[in-house]
């Protein structure tokens, strides 16, 4: 690694989740994840230039003869001649040279009043040490917490393989930079070497959310400058995912997904730095498996083995999208419910009215939630849900049950019990998430 490691990735093959295949020649290695499905390898094979090739087509046959499909995420263009192989587009790597940053900042008025504005309200940056963020530590438990409610803002749940968040493994490798405010952390970068190329990713930049705007700016300055001094000539922020000329699928998947992950703004936060250039990514497969189903590997491999659990646990954060889908379904719901026979399905024409009024009572409140979060409001609406499975369940079992009459009926009776039992969850979820932020 610290000779041949030339991926961004290579130094995070040593975090928790990979698991380390030495190649038989002993030529090299490959750091990979196993799915259950399929064995994702977090980058390119860590070998010679002239050996990468032979070590990457013995890990797709031990792959094959594991029974397992075989990916590479995250190439960096080593891979193109692999042989019975394909390649998708996954986006754009910034890279810069670090002994032209400042040159870069003195070019850049933005980036320089970012650092003014981060500076005036108080924000300064040092660098710390190993055995200042040992566990245990008093720093380490404040940056602990800071990153707890950095993950609690997070839309989605954890994810693992390449974006697990290790900022402290190996910490003697790595370069670490707190930026403080009235003497308490409010941000955090955490710098990876890349043996292989004399350079860096900056692999973990976290902060608080009332953190000052240029704080992050701020966290890179420092950053470039440190190891400009050093004589290192390559740095990067890493993927920008799904940017720049990506297939025409991918850029819809890119546009459907982006109320769960902003890279419109990452990318966008990326190019503000103003990098020397761009390389690309790419997700390197092997010939017969589709694209999308490499991707999906590679998916399950960042959602720790399972889309379906990761889909859960994302949902039960209750994060906005979510709340503003459940606002949106409740709109048809809603008019069906006005619109079913009332002597049929309802006791009384009053209770028929109580619950499209119900209904549009909470179609508004999500609504409203989706947009802006309000801690009181969110636990009234989540105790408001609770009711409605609670009665929901009660009359289904005295009412609505005796009345199916048939396959659609009793669909409907699902929907209309199991709904406000999982929009429930959903609630108590955000509110959760919520109270994580505030401690």
């Amino acid at each position: 690694m610290r000779v041949h490691g030339r991926n961004a990735t290579s130094f995070q093959l040593l975090e928790s989740d990979f698991r380390i295949q030495e190649d038989v020649s002993g030529q090299g290695v490959v750091g990979f994840v196993d799915t259950g499905a399929a064995w994702v390898a977090g980058g390119e094979p860590i070998a010679a230039p002239e050996q990468i090739l032979g070590v990457a087509t013995r890990f797709l046959d031990a792959a094959r003869l594991a029974g397992r499909r075989a990916a590479f995420f995250a190439t960096e263009g080593q891979l193109a001649q692999l042989p019975a192989s394909r390649r998708l587009l996954l986006g754009r790597q910034p890279v810069w040279d670090p002994a032209a940053w400042s040159a870069t900042l003195a070019g850049s008025r933005s980036l320089r009043a970012q650092l003014r504005r981060a500076r005036a309200h108080g924000v300064s940056v040092r660098q710390v040490t190993a055995d200042e963020v040992a566990p245990g530590t008093p720093l380490r438990t404040q940056l602990d917490a800071l990153i707890r409610r950095w993950q609690a803002r997070r839309p989605i749940a954890e994810m693992g393989f390449l974006v697990r968040l290790e900022p402290f493994a190996y910490a003697h490798e790595r370069l670490l930079f707190v930026a403080e405010r009235a003497g308490a952390p409010v941000a955090l970068l955490s710098m990876a070497p890349v043996y292989g190329r004399g350079g860096w990713l900056f692999e973990d930049l976290l902060r608080e959310a009332e953190a000052p705007n240029g704080t992050t700016e701020l966290l890179v300055h420092a950053g470039m400058c440190a190891i400009a001094a050093r004589g290192d000539r390559w740095a990067t922020l890493g993927l920008a995912p799904l940017a720049g000329p990506v297939a025409p699928w991918l850029q819809r998947v890119r546009r459907v997904a982006s109320p769960f992950f902003n890279f419109v703004g990452l990318e966008a936060f990326k190019a503000r730095l103003r990098p020397s250039h761009w390389d690309d990514i790419w997700l390197v497969h092997v010939e017969g498996t589709s694209p999308v189903r490499a991707l999906l590997d590679a998916l399950t491999a960042f959602a720790g083995g399972s889309l379906w659990r990761f889909g859960w646990r994302t949902l039960r954060r209750g994060p906005p999208p979510v709340l503003a889908l459940m606002a949106a379904l409740l709109v048809p719901w809603t008019v069906v419910l006005a619109l079913l026979d009332t002597t049929r399905w309802y006791p009384a024409p009053w209770m028929q009215l109580g619950w499209v009024a119900f209904d549009a009572v909470l179609c508004v409140l999500l609504a409203e939630l989706s947009r802006r979060w309000h801690r009181a409001l969110g636990a009234f609406t989540a105790t408001l849900i609770t009711l409605d499975a609670l009665v929901t369940g009660a009359q289904a079992m005295t009412w609505y049950g005796p009345r199916v009459a048939s396959a659609w009926d009793a669909l409907w009776l699902v929907i209309a019990t199991v709904a406000p039992t999982v929009a429930s969850v959903v609630m108590w979820g955000a509110v959760t998430r919520d109270a994580a932020q505030r401690r």
